[in-house]
């Protein structure tokens, strides 16, 4: 059975038939989601607690998105540390940095980054990483504050990952996963599925980010976690291993990751 470790089943695109992708997802060999909670807003954290709570095969993790970091003020400060605390949620994210869209000032998500990420020590929890911009810029930056604010103990994942083979190598030294959407499928992603290729199975996971990069063969369409097996046979192929087994163990991975009991 597949974990997908990073969905957004609480997007708007899904209002319409949540229940039914739900339904597809579950019943066609997916067993667990982690409903991201950033990315809509801050107080949209609120959503990813509210459908974990009404599944016990959901879990929701809780964070400030890199584009909404000039949102972050006291009150939802207290608000993240408050829903950080809910049974449901596994752990803190996606935060990071993103230097290619911009939506906040880069000196504003290095602070609000290094803030969770103390946070996310202090409270003893992992963390979801999102990482975008030019090498070696943002990805030699994030892992500068991950080192500083982190700790030696904590663990993460590097969602959705594109970066370099050499950036993945020295962010695993630091207790990072990594993670693998669609991209890894792409008929132009050649590159990638050699770093994919490179990453041992003890670190690997993978999601399906929907509703959004939908992979090979469902391309153009709204992504849904009942795809993430099309990610994880890819990554099969890429390791000679029985797709079985790459389901069995990326989901191991997710579920010490983010100390799934259930």
């Amino acid at each position: 059975m597949w974990l997908d470790s990073h969905c957004h089943v609480t997007a708007d695109r899904f209002d319409e038939d949540r229940d039914a992708v739900l339904d597809r997802c579950f019943s066609g060999g997916v067993d667990t989601l982690v409903s991201i909670g950033s990315g809509y807003g801050i107080r949209g954290n609120a959503a990813a607690i509210e459908l974990a709570e009404s599944d016990s095969r959901i879990f929701a993790t809780v964070g400030v998105h890199p584009h909404e970091a000039e949102e972050l003020d006291d009150e939802n400060r207290a608000a993240i540390r408050k829903w950080l605390r809910h049974e449901r949620v596994v752990a803190l994210g996606e935060c990071g940095l993103d230097y290619h869209y911009m939506n906040a000032k880069q000196e504003i998500q290095r602070s609000v980054f290094a803030e969770q990420v103390a946070l996310a020590r202090e409270l003893d929890m992992p963390v979801s990483i999102h990482v975008r911009g030019d090498e070696p810029n943002a990805y030699d930056q994030l892992l500068d504050i991950w080192i500083a604010e982190g700790g030696r103990n904590l663990e993460g994942v590097l969602h959705c990952y594109t970066g370099t083979l050499d950036f993945a190598q020295r962010a695993m030294e630091h207790g990072f996963y990594v993670s693998f959407s669609g991209i890894v499928t792409f008929k132009n992603s050649s590159a990638l599925r050699e770093v994919a290729r490179g990453i041992p199975v003890e670190r690997l996971m993978v999601e399906t980010d929907a509703p959004f990069l939908a992979p090979q063969g469902h391309r153009g369409r709204r992504n849904e976690p009942a795809w993430v097996s099309v990610v994880g046979e890819t990554l099969a192929t890429l390791h000679g291993l029985p797709v079985a087994e790459i389901a069995e163990r990326t989901a191991a991975n997710a579920r010490k990751l983010y100390r799934l009991t259930a």
